[in-house]
């Protein structure tokens, strides 16, 4: 089976796997990754950029090299591809745990139990929850739906697409290290730099992918165009704005402004400024919308690997054609 087709058939099993089952609960391959990194930053920081550039190739090179490995070692088999993409993409893929958790918060602001959603909220991002009232944690969340919508799924699905499963190993481990050491924090300022940046780099294609398709199946076309085209690059995430800002003029709503991040305030630029201000209801219309991107993304994203492969085969084609004539 041609690798184009072990991704489609792949890909579509894991997300379907992660739709009915969610995140693996016990030994979660990302959280080990995650514990083998912290232990190499034990051993490497330094507050220093090489170190940090040293510690990202060690973590995310390993990632890679891991995966090429084991699809190297089940291509002979068909079923063991298909298998181990459907595995890997379950294992990376983190779209139903992230509407899970939207919805649990969406649930306790509507009874009223704030403090339940102030708890919860720490969950999906890294906002100081006891600086937000009602309508700014239902703010936080649609962003943070918005937002890990690109890197939780459709980054992965790109990636997958391009490289099989070292494509999809190598975009989460990339994440994950930028969510570990690449903020601005005194310790990881400079060890987190290089982190920081390949993220930017590898989240670019599904970024953009995301707010297209947010466009596509969202309740205003024109708006997200709007809001992505006016809007994006104020945000200070090379990424996350196409993303939000595409999101907020798909639902008709107002993101960014002034947010709070472990003490540290920050005054954001309003995203589609013409939209209302969240509330409660749009989390749950996020989460549809995020579902709707995610299917739509593999579609692409396997449409994409089977027409790539077509047109390398061409070339290969006419060369035994004309070496037969």
């Amino acid at each position: 089976m041609r690798a184009d087709r072990v991704f489609a058939y792949g890909a579509a099993a894991g997300l379907l796997g992660d739709l009915l089952l969610g995140d693996p609960r016990r030994g979660h391959p990302v959280a080990a990754f995650g514990r083998a990194a912290g232990a190499v930053e034990r051993v490497l920081w330094r507050d220093h950029r090489g170190w940090g550039a040293l510690h990202t190739a060690v973590c995310a090179g390993g990632a890679v090299a891991l995966g090429a490995l084991a699809a190297s070692a089940a291509r002979p088999s068909r079923t063991a591809s298909v298998a181990l993409t459907a595995a890997t993409t379950w294992a990376v893929v983190g779209g139903t745990s992230l509407g899970r958790e939207a919805r649990a918060i969406g649930h306790a602001l509507e009874t009223g139990d704030v403090e339940a959603a102030r708890a919860r909220l720490p969950h999906l991002c890294g906002r100081d929850p006891q600086a937000l009232d009602a309508d700014g944690i239902a703010r936080a969340v649609v962003e943070s739906v918005a937002e890990n919508t690109s890197d939780a799924v459709v980054g992965a699905l790109v990636w997958g697409a391009v490289g099989g499963v070292p494509g999809l190993v190598g975009f989460r481990a990339v994440n994950t290290l930028d969510a570990m050491v690449g903020h601005k924090s005194p310790r990881h300022r400079r060890y987190g730099w290089a982190s920081a940046r390949l993220d930017d780099v590898a989240g670019w294609p599904g970024a953009r992918l995301t707010a297209v398709l947010a466009g596509v199946a969202g309740g205003d076309r024109r708006g997200a165009v709007r809001a992505w085209r006016a809007d994006a690059r104020k945000h200070p995430s090379p990424n996350a704005g196409p993303v939000e800002a595409s999101f907020a003029g798909a639902l008709g709503v107002r993101l960014g402004g002034t947010l709070s991040y472990g003490g540290r305030v920050e005054h954001r630029p309003v995203l589609n400024g013409e939209g209302r201000a969240v509330v409660v209801g749009d989390i749950e219309r996020a989460v549809r919308l995020s579902r709707r991107v995610s299917w739509l993304a593999l579609g692409v994203s396997a449409g994409g690997a089977l027409l790539r492969n077509r047109v390398m085969r061409r070339p290969a084609q006419r060369m035994r054609s004309g070496g037969a004539s």
